[in-house]
C-alpha cells in the first residue's frame, strides 16, 4: 500500500527518517532516483540513515514504477521519496495508483518562485504540478507532518 510520495531534494534525512516514516507507519522507504542508483557514496549514506526496522530500497524511476506496478511493493506500507518535481510527475504518470504527493523540500534557485518556506518551483515545475493535479493527484506542501497543509493549487 502506497502511503505517500514525497518530493525532497535531500531524499533521506532527519524529517524523513523520524517524522514522516513514523507518522505514516511506513515499513519500507523506496528512494526512486536515477541519480542515486549508481552513486555508491549516496546509497551508503542513505542506508546508514534509515530507521531501524524499516526496509530501504533504492531504484531508478523506471525500475521503481515496474516494482510498484508488478505488485512487489503491495505487502509494504510504502513511503516513496523522489528528488524532484519532475521525478514525481514521471512516477505518477507511470503509476496511476499514486494519488498523494507531498512537496517537502525543493531548493531555491534563481529561476524558482517561493511556494512555501522550503518549496520553490520554476515555471516548468509549476506546469508539472498542474499536470499531476489534472490527473486527480492530491498535491500538498508541508515539511513535517505537524505543519499546516497547503494545497498546491492555492499557491501556484
Amino acid at each position: 500500500m502506497i502511503k505517500l510520495l514525497r518530493v525532497d531534494h535531500r531524499l533521506i534525512h532527519g524529517q524523513v527518517v523520524f517524522s514522516w516514516t513514523s507518522f505514516l507507519q511506513a515499513d519500507c522507504i523506496l528512494v526512486a532516483c536515477d541519480a542515486v542508483v549508481n552513486d555508491e557514496i549516496r546509497k551508503t549514506t542513505m542506508k546508514l540513515s534509515k530507521p531501524n526496522g524499516v526496509k530501504l530500497v533504492i531504484k531508478g524511476i523506471d525500475a521503481s514504477a515496474e516494482a510498484i506496478n508488478s505488485g512487489k511493493t503491495d505487502p509494504y506500507k510504502l513511503f516513496i521519496v523522489v528528488e524532484s518535481i519532475a521525478d514525481a510527475e514521471k512516477l505518477t504518470a507511470k503509476c496511476p495508483q499514486i494519488k498523494e504527493v507531498n512537496l517537502g523540500g525543493v531548493k531555491k534557485t534563481d529561476d524558482r518562485k517561493r511556494l512555501s518556506a522550503a518549496v520553490y518551483a520554476n515555471d516548468e515545475e509549476i506546469e508539472l504540478i498542474k499536470k499531476m493535479i489534472s490527473r486527480d493527484i492530491n498535491i500538498e506542501i508541508r515539511q513535517t507532518p505537524s505543519d499546516k497543509v497547503i494545497k498546491a493549487e492555492k499557491v501556484i
